[in-house]
């Protein structure tokens, strides 16, 4: 190479290859900073896709966790009034046997029948009472077919936990019959239609009656049922997806995150290249006195 005044070619190497390495420096030292490999599109492009797609499930899926939750603490609000309501129907269906006995006049049975539609009312009371977050659970409103296009949905409560719509695998719905008196079939309120559960004012009445309280219960203890199967498939839903959520956010971090060990390995690297050039620089830089020393000898 020649020794020439002008254009310093050594200098101009010595100064692409400190940029080059300074500029490696600074992507290490951003990646060692945040812990992530892909800081920006430029890092890594189908990378960066791909993580931002993952991160919108991981995010659905915590959701989705939550929202099973939700859908359990409901069912076990739900559960908590049957019990309530179990107590009731046990003590109507003692009063319609103390009823049916004969060693009591009629004053007696209604008397008796008082306390029996007293009951009636408290059940009906409790089943229209008893809400979650404003839902209303007991009262009917939580049967039939599901319809969410307004801005309150009616029908079976769809229970959502999946990142997609997929009706076999991102939700399911949940229903809760009606458990007023009437919808039992207890009680004044009941069917004219079925009078056998509506009172124990007289004997008949009364033995009557016990059959009628019996299928209520029976019809009670479906819907605790059905509310207790519900709430195991649930909580074995939360477990598939804390796994799912798990494992997807390992699959994430190993796009995302940066190996620290061998970023680090990287950075000393660079370090040392942007050092090395930073030297050679200077002395490229020195060259051009060599020619004055020339010109001045």
């Amino acid at each position: 190479m020649s020794l020439v005044i002008n254009h310093n070619m050594m200098a101009m190497t010595a100064n692409r290859n400190l940029a080059s390495a300074y500029n490696s420096l600074g992507t290490s030292t951003e990646r060692l900073s945040s812990g992530l490999r892909i800081n920006s599109a430029a890092d890594d492009a189908a990378g960066l896709a791909i993580r931002e797609l993952m991160r919108a499930d991981i995010a659905a899926l915590n959701q989705g966790v939550r929202n099973a939750n939700d859908a359990i603490s409901l069912i076990q609000t739900a559960d908590g009034a049957l019990q309530v309501v179990d107590e009731k129907l046990i003590r109507m269906k003692e009063l319609a046997e103390q009823a049916a006995t004969g060693t009591y006049n009629s004053d007696q049975r209604l008397i008796i029948d008082s306390e029996y539609q007293a009951m009636a009312s408290e059940i009906t009371r409790i089943a229209n009472a008893t809400d979650f977050n404003g839902i209303y659970l007991l009262n009917g409103n939580l049967s039939g077919t599901h319809d969410g296009s307004g801005m309150q949905s009616s029908g079976d409560l769809k229970v959502h936990f999946g990142p997609g719509n997929d009706c076999s695998e991102d939700y399911y719905y949940l229903s809760i019959g009606n458990s007023t008196a009437s919808a039992l079939g207890l009680g004044l309120g009941s069917s004219a239609s079925n009078p056998a559960g509506r009172s124990i004012s007289t004997q008949q009445l009364a033995q009557t009656a016990l059959d009628a309280i019996q299928n209520a219960i029976i019809s009670k203890d479906k819907i605790r049922a059905n509310l207790g199967a519900m709430q195991n498939r649930l909580e074995n839903t939360i477990t598939n997806l804390e796994i799912q959520a798990e494992n997807l956010q390992a699959s994430e971090s190993r796009i995302s995150d940066v190996d620290v060990a061998t970023e680090m390995t990287q950075f000393v690297r660079y370090q040392i290249l942007a050092q090395s050039a930073t030297a050679m620089l200077a002395q490229a830089n020195s060259l051009p006195k060599m020619a004055m020393n020339l010109i001045q000898g």
